[in-house]
């Protein structure tokens, strides 16, 4: 997709491929044939600039047919580089601005408490990087007040942004300290194993005091090896060294992940 595409980022989604297997194919109460089923749950994804992982999950779920994976980012297409709410089915919010995510997922709790929909959950991924932004630690306050044990945020702790490391960019530690501070139950987890993915989220629904955020501790480019832990492979446009993938880099990418892939199978089936 991003090799087509020639713009976009490697890493992130790579990272968060388990996360997202596990959301839509595990721990999500939804419909791909009815995705304005009111019962649905809520994911938003304010770390949209990942959203290839995102897309490649939904069409496995049946949102949408895989050949049109090939056209993200391209005019006119519905796979733009951040969702667009209107674009597909079961996308809740635009995502671009980063920070912004966590705020609409906070206001959605609110609306479903204010509701009575007391079996739906809201579900929000961001970055670390990401959490430089002032806003979603406003939100992240709000939530702590408002005591929402209906909303669950996964922050893909990869260490990097766009800039380099993220404890040289903007030290972040101590991660869990911070939000548990604001009045949060946080869950730390391999965020590459998909089945303590699927163990959290149910564990966060036990949680019926307070919002729960799970520390998602993953590899960026995870399955690639020259991709791992490079913040180079953060992405963005063809021009920045090392992202997003050319055409050679491309087939060396994929070759290691269909090896991965028919390992995993391989140990599934034994």
């Amino acid at each position: 997709m991003l090799q087509a595409a020639g713009s976009g980022h490697s890493a992130g989604p790579l990272g968060q491929a388990e996360i997202f297997t596990a959301l839509y194919f595990n721990v999500l109460n939804h419909d791909p044939k009815n995705p304005d089923w009111i019962d649905r749950d809520i994911l938003i994804q304010s770390n949209g600039h990942t959203c290839p992982v995102r897309y490649a999950a939904m069409a496995e779920a049946g949102y949408l047919p895989k050949e049109e994976l090939l056209t993200l980012r391209q005019f006119g297409t519905r796979l733009q580089g951040h969702p667009e709410r209107t674009r597909l089915p079961a996308l809740e919010t635009t995502s671009g601005p980063l920070g912004s995510g966590v705020s609409q997922a906070v206001g959605a709790a609110l609306a479903l408490r204010m509701d009575g929909h007391k079996h739906r959950t809201v579900y929000v991924t961001t970055g670390d990087g990401e959490l430089n932004e002032g806003n979603i630690w406003e939100a992240i306050m709000l939530a702590g007040k408002e005591k929402l044990a209906n909303l669950t945020a996964i922050v893909d702790r990869n260490n990097i942004q766009i800039d380099g490391p993220t404890e040289v960019i903007m030290p972040l530690e101590d991660l869990r300290a911070k939000w548990e501070a604001f009045g949060w139950h946080v869950l730390e987890i391999d965020g590459n194993d998909a089945e303590a993915v699927i163990d959290a989220c149910n564990m966060a629904k036990a949680i019926v005091e307070k919002p729960v955020v799970i520390l998602a501790h993953t590899i960026p480019g995870k399955g690639v090896d020259f991709m791992e832990y490079d913040y180079h492979w953060h992405g963005y446009f063809v021009q920045t060294p090392g992202a997003p993938p050319t055409k050679e880099t491309a087939k060396m990418a994929l070759k290691q992940l269909r090896t991965l892939r028919g390992k995993i199978k391989s140990e599934a089936d034994s």
